[in-house]
């Protein structure tokens, strides 16, 4: 089996910092694009950023300039820097990855459980 854990999530004030992981785990053979989703209460799961194996980055507009993806494809590891936050950026955030198992041909997607990022005075 395949797992994604998220850890870093947390209560910080606006225009705070904080840096998500996602650490991937089991019988993988192959990563390719890894992603950041985030799901606010009420609305519905939308894409913050995304990195492919060769570290190209696609963002959301909402986070462009301040949020920075990046992985580390030995370590099956993708992280999220997080800078001057916004109460509008509270959510759930998941991580994603488009992953090969071990003696399996095809890729699919994974997703972890989320972690909780709050932003508030």
């Amino acid at each position: 089996q395949v797992q994604l854990v998220e850890s870093g999530g947390g209560l910080v004030q606006p225009g705070g910092s904080l840096r998500l992981s996602c650490a991937a785990s089991g019988s993988i053979s192959s990563i390719n694009a890894m992603a950041w989703y985030r799901q606010a209460p009420g609305k519905q799961r939308e894409l913050v950023a995304s990195v492919t194996t060769g570290g190209s980055t696609n963002y959301a507009d909402s986070g462009k300039g301040r949020i920075t993806i990046s992985r580390d494809n030995a370590e099956n590891t993708m992280y999220l820097q997080m800078n001057s936050l916004k109460p509008e950026d509270t959510a759930v955030y998941y991580c994603n990855a488009d992953v090969q198992r071990l003696g399996y041909p095809m890729f699919r997607a994974y997703w972890g459980q989320g972690t909780q990022v709050t932003v508030s005075s």
